[in-house]
């Protein structure tokens, strides 16, 4: 009956969706703080219509269905530039990617569909074939509710999917496949990024050298720059642990972000007293070696739980 969605427990019914929804406004817009935004326009949006939900059974795909239909008109206005960059790296590209805490992933939420390998890729398609992708794809929604969620017939939804999974495929990592559908690191990554933090505390570029693949790439979103191989990211280090310019005192707190392990570097400067953030360094390891650094600055350590200074 239509007179069950009118009343004030929608609101406390839609607000427990509202962590699932803050996940797929995350994969449409690929940023953290404007998915924040966008899951709480969703919920307002929703007791706006609350009239149109015919079904209560029905709360959770209506719901999507308005989140998903936020995002799109997000993605289509002039708030922010989504052209990606041009870069050799996917994630580079995307100058607006923020990173996840874990701690607001549910427990089921598979690495492959959240991962910032995976973000940045699907942020390449266009905003509806994005939709189409993870409505399918990620959530499992059939084809006619997907049709009905975008207003588009199911022809469609099927030419959009399959054009979109073409492109993603060349946007991923060429040994993805062989990842697991994880939920937290591994305790390979974990042993890998514990000795990195080591390694960071104590400037010991032979360690970190060690640690990272001959074909390693780091990136630094929002700046679209790619330091390619092992000595390209050394020479960037080196002068930050070593010489007159050298930044100071490291400390590094371990932390996940995306189902990945992440290092939270800290820095004392000569003459300070404190440790203070300078950013957030998230790692994909492949055969116990650091195969990719994303780095990012400290806006997410609220998030997080993590102080600013130490």
């Amino acid at each position: 009956m239509t007179h069950q969605t009118t009343t004030p427990d929608l609101a406390d019914r839609a607000e427990r969706h509202r962590g699932e929804l803050r996940v797929h406004c995350y994969r449409m817009v690929g940023s953290y703080a404007d998915a924040e935004d966008l899951v709480q326009e969703t919920l307002i949006r929703a007791w706006r219509k609350r009239d149109s939900l015919q079904a209560p059974e029905r709360l959770r795909p209506w719901l999507y269905r308005i989140a998903t239909r936020t995002c799109l008109d997000f993605l289509g206005g002039p708030a922010r530039s989504r052209e990606v960059a041009t870069a050799a790296s996917a994630i580079a590209e995307v100058r607006w990617l923020e990173p996840y805490p874990d701690a607001l992933l549910d427990g089921a939420i598979a690495r492959e569909t959240i991962e910032l390998a995976y973000l940045a890729a699907i942020q390449h398609l266009p905003p509806r074939q994005r939709a189409v992708l993870i409505l399918r794809d990620v959530l499992g929604f059939p084809a006619e509710e997907t049709a009905g969620a975008l207003e588009v017939t199911v022809a469609a939804v099927k030419s959009a999917l399959q054009r979109a999974r073409a492109t993603l495929r060349t946007h991923l990592p060429a040994r993805r496949a062989d990842w697991g559908p994880a939920t937290e690191p591994s305790a390979t990554e974990r042993a890998v990024l514990r000795r990195y933090l080591a390694a960071s505390r104590d400037g010991d570029l032979s360690e970190l050298t060690a640690l990272l693949r001959e074909d390693a790439r780091q990136t630094m979103p929002p700046v679209a720059r790619v330091y390619e191989g092992r000595a390209a990211i050394l020479d960037l280090w080196r002068p930050v642990y070593e010489g007159p310019d050298a930044w100071g005192g490291w400390r590094s707190a371990e932390t996940v972000v995306n189902r990945q392990p992440a290092a939270v570097n800290y820095v004392r400067a000569p003459g300070d007293t404190a440790y203070r953030a300078v950013n957030i360094d998230v790692l994909r390891i492949e055969d116990g070696l650091i195969a990719e650094i994303t780095t990012f600055g400290p806006e997410l350590l609220p998030a997080l739980g993590l102080p600013a200074t130490l």
